[in-house]
């Protein structure tokens, strides 16, 4: 029985694609172990997002390498598919199959193969793919809630983005095989699903079925009522009263939304290609928060883009601070060859670029501050994910995406319970367990 460890970094993406890598060897017969354990396979399902990412990609190989100087190494993921070269150099002694993203379904039957050259190559060029990996999945080891990737690519081509070019042009999942999947989840006992993908707002427009991502989720939803959906990201110009309208009318579509901006100035939104103004973003921002005024609204922002004065930053930190978002995503401008932006001149330095990032995230805490206050004295359904080692408390997710924490017995782990939220501890909402168990159905939205 070979023994088969998966490290994962990045994206629900890439987490999905993992799992669906150890659904695969198990079905082998393989032992999955820890990364942190001896295996005769590791397979290193790399990001290379931003820089730091894919410094930590690189780190990640040579740790494994040096730990385990015998095992045959499969690296997967965005490093990969960009940087197949330097993957040559860094991997000298290790027997090596590289994966590009259009073959992760290839990937398990590589890892496995009887005959083992030293090195293997499936990259292939990507932006040429049509179809999406087909990538099922059983388990999601250790999580409470499951992620469905039903969109893979992005055809969006931002100039700071390397992920066209990492991950290929938009493709879809059929929707009997999202319907399939579901079901798998369904049975394995999860109450909990995150619908996820690259440009998941895109879903179902290279396919010729006549859907999209609304007639999608709302197949889900009425399909699935005993199951939690939440849409993992969409962009500012998908937000519509078509969605608003299958959240407000499904019980167990889930009121937490993140609806990317990037920046706060048009000018700036503009050298990104972002391909909308500020007023569509506040416009989208309004509409949720009138349709449901409870709903959790994150927000992705970029510090020290080329080209963003003071002004420029100043004018995104007033146009959040003025808007009703919960919680911001905030990343520093990363440099990232083969991108457009990467050329551009009026580079932030970085110790600005580093105070800016700064003041935003001093405002991502008072937005959540904030929204937890709100919500004191209010009932909510959650999904216990687990005990706290540090406290004892039992801790997970309201629908709208606060975390809470509150004394319970253990058998609350993996099922829904209704709580009141007393207090913020520590900046953490805490709780009082009111019911036992809950079913999902008709009971989402207990506000």
């Amino acid at each position: 029985m070979k023994k088969i460890a998966v490290a994962t970094l990045g994206c629900k993406v890439n987490q999905f694609e993992s799992a669906s890598f150890i659904t695969g060897f198990r079905e082998q017969g393989c032992e999955i172990v820890s990364s942190a354990e001896a295996a005769d396979i590791f397979v290193i399902n790399t990001c290379t997002v931003t820089a730091r990412a894919g410094r930590q990609s690189r780190q990640l190989i040579r740790k494994i390498m040096r730990s385990n100087p015998d095992a045959r190494l499969v690296v997967t993921g965005c490093y990969a598919q960009m940087a197949a070269e330097e993957l040559l150099d860094i991997v000298s002694e290790n027997p090596l199959a590289i994966v590009g993203n259009g073959n992760k379904h290839l990937l398990v039957e590589t890892a496995l193969a009887d005959t083992q050259p030293d090195m293997v190559m499936l990259t292939g060029k990507i932006s040429i793919k049509k179809d999406i990996c087909p990538l099922p999945v059983r388990r999601f080891s250790g999580r409470t809630r499951a992620y469905l990737r039903i969109q893979d690519g992005c055809n969006n081509f931002c100039t700071y983005c390397i992920v066209p070019y990492t991950r290929g042009r938009s493709r879809s999942l059929p929707s009997t095989d999202v319907i399939d999947q579901v079901r798998v989840f369904v049975d394995e006992g999860y109450l909990e699903l995150v619908v996820t993908g690259i440009n998941v707002g895109k879903y179902g427009l290279d396919l010729e079925e006549g859907k999209d991502i609304y007639s999608l989720l709302d197949q889900l939803c009425r399909e699935f009522p005993a199951m939690r959906f939440r849409l993992s990201s969409i962009e500012p110009t998908e937000v519509n009263d078509q969605l608003l309208e299958l959240m407000t009318r499904h019980k167990n579509f889930m009121p937490h939304l993140h609806i990317p901006l990037q920046s706060g100035d048009d000018a700036v939104l503009a050298r990104m290609n972002r391909r909308y103004t500020t007023e569509t973003f506040v416009r989208a921002i309004q509409k949720v928060n009138t349709a449901l005024p409870h709903c959790a609204i994150g927000c992705d922002i970029l510090g020290g883009f080329p080209g963003e004065d003071e002004q420029a930053a100043e004018n995104t930190l007033q146009l959040l601070r003025g808007l009703p978002i919960t919680y911001l995503h905030v990343f520093p401008y990363s440099k990232r060859p083969g991108t457009p932006a990467a050329t551009f001149k009026q580079q932030v330095p970085g110790p600005i670029k580093d105070e800016r990032v700064a003041r935003l995230r001093r405002l991502d805490q008072e937005k959540r501050q904030d929204f937890y206050r709100r919500h004191i004295n209010t009932e909510h359904n959650i999904l216990v994910e687990r005990k706290n080692k540090k406290n004892g408390l039992l801790q997970g997710f309201s629908e709208n995406y606060i975390p809470v924490r509150f004394k319970g017995p253990d058998s609350c782990i993996r099922t829904l319970v209704r709580v009141c939220i007393s207090e913020i501890q520590e900046g953490i909402p805490q709780a009082n367990l009111l019911e036992k168990p809950l079913q999902v159905s008709g009971t989402q939205q207990g506000f």
